[in-house]
């Protein structure tokens, strides 16, 4: 496995596939790293859509996003799944934030969390809002994940920095 981005280095641009939950509607678009400089984006790489620990993981980062928007940060979800099951998984468990698809796992590799047999770590990036990867954590097994006050601890150095 690669290590990836260091902290303190410029996070790698991509762009993605995705869409998000909003109301009724499963608002579809290409998500672009470098477009959301000015803000913080937590980037949560998650093995699976429907499993229990991503299902978990996620919804406890949905239920949180007012903590993430009070910290000028945005939430998005990466696993290799396609936009349709991303879209069938934020319905019925009722995810905010957007989830995008890297079905080739590039995005992965360039992080340095595409893994054989489990396809992607689960693990965490935060890029602040001039790009530079400030924080990470990239899970060994990935039964647990980071927790939003975690998060939330980790944005509000980043935000004092």
């Amino acid at each position: 496995m690669a290590s990836g981005p260091q902290t303190g280095s410029p996070a790698p641009d991509f762009t993605l596939p995705g869409g998000v939950l909003a109301g009724e509607s499963f608002a579809r678009a290409d998500y672009r790293l470098s477009t959301a400089r000015g803000r913080a984006v937590v980037l949560a790489f998650y093995p699976g859509d429907n499993t229990a620990v991503c299902t978990k993981q996620l919804c406890s980062y949905s239920s949180g996003l007012e903590t993430f928007d009070g910290l000028d940060a945005d939430v998005w979800g990466i696993s290799p799944q396609g936009v349709d099951s991303h879209e069938s998984f934020a319905r019925t468990h009722g995810l905010r934030m957007p989830l995008l698809a890297d079905e080739g796992r590039e995005t992965a590799r360039a992080y340095g969390v595409a893994a054989p047999g489990i396809g992607v770590r689960r693990a965490v990036f935060l890029i602040g809002p001039d790009g530079i990867l400030r924080w990470k954590h990239v899970a060994l097994l990935g039964a647990t994940f980071q927790s939003l006050d975690t998060l939330a601890g980790q944005l509000s150095g980043i935000k004092a920095a």
